[in-house]
Order: structure tokens, then sequence, then C-alpha cells
């Protein structure tokens, strides 16, 4: 019998999760949202979004502070930093019954492995993400492009928890679409990931448009984006170099877009460090991918980390 879901349980609302699981409550989906330090605004005045594929408003939210008050639920969505993860092993439990599946939208790798030494990889189900989200206050989104959402198992079964989700997302306009293998699509996003959100702390918290300004800049972009690629390929991966070329002509209308590892670091918040580049250069390395360009990167990056006083977060 094919899996279905009837509720869901939001871990992490932030942009992420207030977007796509504001989009499903919308839906008419039961859509149960873990709510921390913006419980008590979110409760009082909703999720709100100011989207290009239409604003939209949720004045009710079910919203709770504690896993164990959401109870079991069909689909549990993991949208929190990957900073976070180690309180999934708390978290999870709580929310689990027999056929329940666990779907991520988290950057980088390694964190589906994380989830599936806790619940088992037969529940695990990963996402991709590809949206420019910033969250401006406790239940408010701004959603200035994309959306598209490629989903694939991380281990595949017969039991179509991808494809129902991918149906489910679209009935809600989410643009989602089964993926590639689900390892292909996280290299495909760290493309764009490793130098954008890398590049914008490394020179000090700046935009998009900033990188994009300066040809010297520009240059370390597309030096960084094939050694993404030549990683993945010696992964035994197919990724163009015509992704390059994609990545940066579809970032430069997004005009002083801020990138959210960008955010954090402004903010004072923990980094995803480990998801976004320490993992990806490790299994780059092990793999014998020549990887100069990552590796300084990475140095710049926790450099301004340890002036700001943070290290980097696994």
């Amino acid at each position: 019998m094919s899996w279905t879901f009837q509720s869901v349980a939001i871990v992490g609302s932030g942009a992420i999760g207030l977007y796509y699981g504001g989009r499903l409550a919308k839906a008419g989906e039961d859509v149960r949202f873990l709510l921390r330090s913006d419980f008590d605004g979110v409760k009082r005045d909703g999720i709100r979004c100011e989207s290009v594929r239409g604003d939209f408003a949720l004045p009710q939210v079910k919203g709770y502070r504690r896993a164990e008050e959401i109870g079991p639920v069909d689909l549990v969505i993991v949208s929190w930093k990957t900073t976070a993860n180690a309180h999934l092993k708390e978290i999870l439990p709580s929310l689990l019954h027999a056929g329940t599946q666990v779907l991520t939208l988290q950057n980088g790798l390694g964190n589906c492995e994380t989830i599936a030494e806790i619940v088992g990889p037969e529940r695990v189900i990963g996402a991709l993400c590809f949206v420019c989200l910033n969250r401006l206050a406790p239940g408010f989104v701004s959603h200035t492009a994309g959306g598209r959402m490629s989903v694939g198992e991380f281990h595949p079964d017969d039991q179509g928890g991808a494809r129902e989700i991918v149906r489910r997302f679209k009935l809600a306009g989410i643009p989602a679409e089964l993926g590639e293998p689900l390892e292909d699509s996280q290299w495909k996003k760290l493309v764009w990931n490793i130098p954008f959100n890398g590049l914008a702390i490394a020179e000090g918290g700046v935009t998009t448009d900033v990188l994009l300004a300066s040809p010297e800049i520009e240059m370390e972009i597309r030096h960084l984006m094939s050694e993404v690629i030549q990683a993945a390929r010696a992964l035994g991966l197919s990724l163009n170099d015509d992704l390059i070329d994609f990545n940066i002509d579809r970032t430069r209308p997004m005009g002083p877009y801020r990138p959210s590892s960008m955010i954090d670091y402004v903010e004072g918040r923990e980094v995803e460090v480990g998801a976004i580049w320490e993992e990806p250069l490790r299994r780059a390395k092990a793999a014998g991918a020549e990887t100069p360009h990552l590796e300084k990167l990475l140095e710049r990056i926790q450099e301004r980390l340890r002036g700001h006083g943070k290290t980097s977060g696994c």
C-alpha cells in the first residue's frame, strides 16, 4: 500500500519552514508548527508572507512549544538550520508513529545521514529548495524569487513517499518535482551555496550584487563553482560545466540578495559551516579532487567567524 499523509509537523519555523508549511496550511493541510522564540508572536499574529507567487496570511496557526504537544504525525518536515541538528534526537521520537516519513529541506551534506541514524533510513526523504526567502520578523516571510523544490528518496523503496509529497505540494501551489538522484541535486545546489554564501561572509557580510560587481570576485566564484563540479564528478556524479553560467546568470537579477549564511553571520548567529563547506570538502578530498579555492574560502570563513567570536557549526 502506498504511503500518504494527513498530518504534518514543521520542525524549524524560520523562513523555509514558515513559507512551505504556510503554503501547505493555506491549502487546507493539517500543519503543526514547532515554535520556540517566535511562539508568542506567531500565536498572536499568525503567519504572513509577501511572495512573488502571491501573498498569503494565516491568522490562526497550530503552534506548539514542544514536540510532545504535537504528537505523532504522518510527515515531519525538518527545516531548521543544520546547526540545530544535535537536538533532533530529542525532537523526532515524539513525532513518529509506525508509518511516519521525515523530509529534510536543509542545506548541505550529511543531514539525511544524521536523521537516518535516529529514525532509520527507510523513513528519510530529502528535498532541495531553490528559493530566495528571508524571515523579517516572527511569522513574517519575504519571498522574492524561485520556490522550486526537488524531492528524492534517501533510501529508495516502493512506498512512493517522494511522489506523494510532490503531488500534494503541487496542489498547495508549490512547484515540486521528483528530482534526479538526491546526491546529484545536493551537489548542484552546492554549486551556488558554496561560493555565494561563503564569499558573502568572507568579504565581510555583503550581498550577491556586491560580489558580482567585482570582476575579481566573480572569477573566484567561477573557480569555486568549477571545483564543486569537479568534486561531484570525482564522486561519480554527472554535473555539467554549464551550471556555472546558469547560476551566475540567475543570481544577477536578484539584486542585493542576502544569502542565509551571510544573515546568520552579520546577526551573530551560528553559521552552517559543517554542512555547507566542511563536509563537501571532506568528501571531495576523500575522492581525490583538487580544491585549493574551496580550502582557502573555508579558511577565510573561519577567520571571519573567529572575529565574531563564533566557531564553525556542524
